[in-house]
């Protein structure tokens, strides 16, 4: 199929695109949205975004990031911020970040956020906002954890929980299955010896992970900002994606050994069950309105492996379950967010502000998958 011929004005813009990318640096606006620390603890530092508007109309939103990712997944660039989104609408908005992670780290484990760092969040997130519950937004890992604290702490002030991209069902992602392979032959020796000797997953080795996840991408990327040069908002958020995946994080050696064991290997997860520290944590004990939303396009966490969820939330008074378009990480700010998963947090938050009780188990409902 041969190319369309440009128009002048696509030449032209095309020019001056160009001479941004290349001579100035860039055409995106990477300016982080404002904010103030509320509350400083170890690998849980929170912070609130500082808003133009002194009142505020909605219930506060925790942004719960996951590990390793740099907590810009939700503030990407100017236009493009689910931050920035979100004051918009009037919502006194959160964030928790992990901070970087060194090797003294290693012996951290995902309890650590789940029983220690998310429950001190969302609590002096309620505290700031005057005790108001809190609606959580969690990406990815953020989304389990999150789930996983509440599980654990259903006395926590929450009033609901939107998981983006989250798997729940590892033996639905196809692109680990060759590793999962491996290891089970192996016993999972190699890769122990690795990540312990290491201390975990160094940052260099995370984002090229990341990048091998969306390959064709990253491969064809040179052709599409030729064919795209006249689009700066396409250019724009291919650069603020690259700023992003430059800026990933390390994971800790006994995190990286229980999602390695537990989750890849053994799928414990998929049950609703799992053992963290000295808890024995059942998502079935969730008991607030849950949305999980799944990227169509998702090698990390494809739609049967996030929506697998629904089938765990027995005692959620509602589960409802959404695919939007996008990857991994387009799905929770891409492009197209704005009006397919930001809208359905938006109206999903807005439906259940209103409800002063959760609704008990025999009333929940499930919505079908969109």
């Amino acid at each position: 199929m041969i190319a369309p011929i440009p128009t002048p004005d696509q030449v032209a813009h095309a020019a001056a695109n160009a001479f941004d990318l290349f001579v100035r640096g860039g055409v995106a606006d990477l300016r982080r949205t404002p904010a103030t620390v509320i509350d400083e603890a170890p690998q849980g530092t929170v912070y609130r975004y500082l808003s133009g508007e002194e009142r505020t109309r909605h219930l506060p939103v925790l942004l719960v990031p996951p590990l390793a990712a740099p907590t810009i997944c939700f503030d990407l660039r100017r236009g493009c911020s689910m931050a920035e989104h979100l004051l918009g609408l009037g919502h006194p908005t959160y964030l928790v970040d992990y901070g970087s992670i060194a090797f003294s780290d290693r012996d951290l484990g995902l309890e650590h956020w789940v029983q220690d760092v998310l429950p001190r969040a969302i609590a002096q997130v309620s505290a700031d906002a005057g005790g108001q519950p809190v609606q959580v937004v969690g990406w990815c890992l953020g989304g389990i954890m999150s789930l996983l604290a509440l599980a654990a702490r259903p006395d926590l002030p929450v009033n609901s929980i939107a998981a983006v991209a989250s798997p729940f069902d590892f033996a639905q992602l196809r692109l680990f299955a060759p590793i999962r392979g491996v290891a089970n032959i192996t016993n999972g020796i190699f890769a122990t010896a690795v990540y312990r000797a290491l201390g975990g997953a160094p940052a260099p080795i995370v984002k090229r992970a990341f990048q091998l996840s969306t390959l064709d991408k990253y491969l064809t990327k040179p052709v599409a900002i030729a064919t795209n040069l006249h689009d700066r908002d396409f250019l724009a958020q291919i650069e603020a994606v690259d700023h992003f995946i430059d800026n990933m994080h390390a994971y800790p050696g006994r995190t990286m050994g229980q999602l390695y064991h537990q989750f890849f290997r053994v799928n414990d997860l998929a049950d609703g069950r799992l053992a963290l520290g000295d808890h024995d944590i059942d998502l079935a004990d969730v008991r607030v309105p849950v949305l999980t939303i799944a990227g169509k396009a998702d090698t990390l966490a494809p739609p049967a492996a996030v929506h697998h969820v629904a089938q765990l939330l027995t005692g959620a008074p509602e589960v409802q379950c959404k695919t939007g378009s996008g990857g991994h990480l387009g799905v929770l700010t891409g492009r197209r967010a704005q009006a397919t998963t930001w809208r359905w947090i938006d109206e999903f938050f807005a439906r259940n502000e209103g409800a002063a009780e959760p609704a008990s188990p025999r009333r929940r409902r499930r919505r079908a998958a969109a």
